[in-house]
């Protein structure tokens, strides 16, 4: 028992320092970034997660003066190169508050992260709009501060103690939740309490529609009547006609590097027959592709592809269980990214492939 408790104590001191260690690796990249996107000022709060980084950015004139987002991103700390956007837009800058889809203002930023000195930490780059890469373009000039924020919130706890939060990852977990859903938010708005929707008994469900084909009335010439137009099938749309026709939706951003990056999709729920069209910058690479437990592997070289890229995944159908889902996993190099896809017949899935 004293041998096993030994073990135990030098085994929880080894992870112990193991923990320090990474967080201290982690730290650079840790904290609160200022500075200014064109002519906007900016605080950014930025925390590391394994490879990917969460946090927090305000837009803003002054203190009652901003635009505040949730924002997602990588950290590639060999080649010292960050991207990150604003996700979700939490709060505007007159202070009405709600959750939902970032606006056209939303920014997609890459940068070098570089130290031109001792304790100086400095991230320089562009940035441009998250949702059309030709509007908004802006050069980027952010520098680590103290951990003084001009914006309190909840993210100050964590950069405060972010070693102690490593060693405890369910703290990280929960106080992204706090920031995605700020309790003053909640009773507002409209995801607090579901919607309550009134069944119609006499309807068919959606499912039933679709696996029961309804019957066809004829007159005795086996000629459809006039009134009965609501019958006449509705030509199929092609594939470009859904791109163009359909909101797209990012999911995700992938930085690009070395030779070539190799996308596998595959069916993220349970296989019912899901197909996609993929297109690149608008111009179809793939159509058909029949979504199963095996992988659809597509290898584009890096040379082929522009500064920043739309990939964009087309429900071809809804399978038999709405909506189309689909795992793409994107193999960069030595890393690995995954998104979690969803189209329908009103939004399509965006990916952005940018180079830092």
């Amino acid at each position: 028992m004293v041998r096993s408790d030994k073990a135990a104590r030098i085994l929880g001191s080894a992870l112990f320092f193991f923990l320090v260690v990474s967080s201290a690796q982690a730290q650079p990249i840790t904290g609160i970034w200022r500075g200014k996107m064109g002519s906007s000022k900016v605080e950014l709060k930025l925390v590391r997660k394994d490879d990917s980084l969460i946090g927090t950015s305000y837009y803003y004139n002054s203190k009652n003066e901003y635009r505040r987002y949730s924002v997602k991103g990588y950290f590639d700390d060999k080649a010292m190169d960050v991207v990150w956007w604003d996700d979700s837009l939490l709060e505007d800058h007159l202070g009405r508050r709600f959750i939902g889809t970032g606006s056209g203002d939303a920014l997609l930023a890459v940068a070098d992260f570089n130290c031109p000195g001792e304790g100086v930490m400095k991230l320089d780059g562009k940035s441009s709009s998250r949702d059309n890469e030709e509007k908004g373009k802006k050069e980027l000039h952010l520098a680590k501060g103290s951990n003084d924020p001009v914006f309190p919130d909840e993210w100050d706890f964590l950069l405060d103690n972010y070693a102690y939060c490593v060693s405890h990852p369910y703290l990280i977990d929960s106080i992204e939740q706090i920031a995605l859903y700020p309790a003053s938010t909640l009773p507002d708005h409209p995801l607090a309490e579901p919607p309550v929707v009134a069944k119609n008994e006499n309807q068919p469900s959606p499912m039933s529609s679709r696996t029961t084909p309804q019957e066809i009335k004829t007159d005795e010439k086996g000629i459809e009547p006039a009134g009965n137009l609501a019958t006449v099938p509705i030509p199929a749309q092609t594939n470009e006609q859904r791109l163009t026709s359909r909101t797209k939706v990012l999911k995700t951003v992938i930085p690009l590097k070395g030779d070539s990056i190799e996308l596998r999709f595959y069916d993220n729920a349970e296989i019912d027959g899901d197909s996609i069209a993929v297109f690149l910058n608008g111009n179809l690479l793939r159509e058909h592709i029949l979504l199963s437990d095996q992988a659809y592997i597509i290898k584009i070289p890096v040379a082929d592809l522009q500064a920043d890229n739309e990939l964009v995944m087309v429900a071809e159908n809804l399978g038999t269980i709405p909506p189309n889902t689909s795992l793409m996993v994107a193999i960069v190099g030595d890393k690995h990214y995954e998104a979690h896809l969803e189209s329908d017949e009103g939004s399509s899935a965006l990916v952005r492939l940018v180079k830092p």
